[in-house]
């Protein structure tokens, strides 16, 4: 059968001598925070976290895997999370520390859910919030914090991802008072599900690449689901075509009329990855951990061999490490110093440590790691695309060495 999460992964909070559900004594540290990172947060937002933490482990947790499987999207999760403010996180007020151990938590519940919610604080909410007219913000705002709507930010393009800056194809023109946008979108979380999408499109007028809201019931707007993904299987990824679709002209962000405010957006979400690695990585921890200490082979439990402590001890070792950069990386977005090569290094730094965790929690757990009712399988190819997307590994590792040397290796 498949393990059931110890600790306070069971929505209860206990310490190294309760009794976990069905009897199992709960091990030390069941946070796995043993860099107390939570508690560099002020107490109101550590009492907020404990009790999200504890509804995401409790309900979000196994109910996401049949979706996983099904690759279906749980609407009624996604207003569970709306009703805990996991959809207002942009603009509540609370610490970037904060808002990234949220995205954390999410992603040790489900890194899919993960990638809707930080989608969402920072690419859709996020994008209205800093770049939006008043009337935008207004007809907007109110729906996606509470998560009863939804967008889809839709820049990259079939034939356009690491190159998108220069390479964009999606058109926008002006005529007789509206904006008529063509082209097509890949790739595109929820674009099948989303109330708008937030098209990226080059004005044919100034050559400029423009922002500007879509309604995907306006004619024109057609999304296909991408299906047979090996990760993040819960997300509603699309090809998106956009046949002359006729938009207002006051569907235009006004504060989005160039590339470079795109390119600040991308900066702060390739940064919140950062965050989803290291939430994967505890998971697989958690995972690794309770599975070590239920199942028994040559008459003992696997926590008491030495091979499986080593692989234990780095995978959380790993987790920790970029938890602590993560940390960090907060700070400094605090204090308005973030740029590009740090939200790069991080990125690249925590998904490749990501990779590896994950691969040291299926290869501890024998076959049952392959499988998802095990959830390290879930695991397993989710990691696969965090490593990939928001800048590919090897991309934002140019970016770094690139910043560093002040020579640059793009073609």
């Amino acid at each position: 059968m498949p393990v059931q999460p110890q600790g306070r992964a069971s929505g209860q909070k206990v310490t190294g001598d309760e009794a976990a559900p069905g009897g199992v004594t709960a091990p030390p540290f069941p946070d796995a925070d043993l860099m107390y990172i939570v508690d560099l947060l002020p107490p109101a937002e550590q009492a907020r976290y404990q009790e999200i933490r504890d509804f995401l482990q409790s309900r979000i947790r196994a109910a996401s895997i049949d979706y996983w499987n099904r690759e279906e999207f749980p609407f009624g999760l996604l207003a569970e999370l709306g009703k805990y403010g996991l959809g207002g996180l942009q603009t509540d007020g609370t610490s970037k520390l904060f808002k990234g151990l949220m995205y954390v938590e999410v992603a040790r519940a489900d890194v899919s859910l993960s990638a809707l919610v930080g989608i969402h604080n920072e690419l859709i909410v996020g994008m209205i919030d800093q770049l939006g007219s008043e009337e935008q913000k207004a007809r907007w705002l109110p729906g996606l914090t509470a998560l009863t709507q939804i967008g889809a930010f839709a820049l990259t393009e079939p034939d356009h991802g690491s190159d998108i800056a220069g390479g964009l194809a999606t058109t926008a023109r002006l005529e007789g008072g509206e904006w008529v946008i063509s082209g097509a979108k890949r790739w595109i979380g929820a674009g099948t599900i989303a109330d708008f999408a937030l098209v990226w499109a080059r004005d044919v007028a100034d050559q400029q690449i423009k922002g500007f809201i879509v309604e995907t019931d306006r004619p024109g707007y057609t999304a296909t689901k991408i299906a047979n993904k090996i990760g993040l299987r819960i997300m509603q990824n699309a090809d998106i075509v956009l046949d002359e679709v006729r938009i207002p002209q006051s569907n235009l962000l006004p504060g989005a009329t160039d590339f470079s405010k795109a390119n600040e957006l991308l900066r702060d979400s390739r940064a919140w990855v950062g965050w989803q690695a290291a939430g994967i990585q505890l998971a697989a921890f958690d995972v690794a951990r309770s599975y070590s200490l239920e199942r028994k082979q040559f008459g003992k439990e696997l926590a008491r061999f030495q091979l499986i402590q080593q692989q234990l001890a780095e995978i959380l070792g790993n987790a920790s490490a970029s938890l602590s950069l993560m940390a960090q990386l907060a700070r400094i977005q605090e204090d308005g110093k973030l740029e590009m090569v740090q939200a790069a290094m991080a990125k690249s730094t925590t998904t490749r440590l990501a990779r590896a965790s994950v691969a040291m929690g299926r290869s501890l757990m024998g076959g049952n790691g392959i499988s998802s009712d095990y959830e390290m399988g879930k695991l397993f190819g989710d990691a696969e695309v965090l490593y990939t997307y928001e800048g590919s590994y090897e991309i934002n590792s140019l970016i770094v060495a690139r910043a560093v040397t002040g020579k640059s290796a793009f073609v």
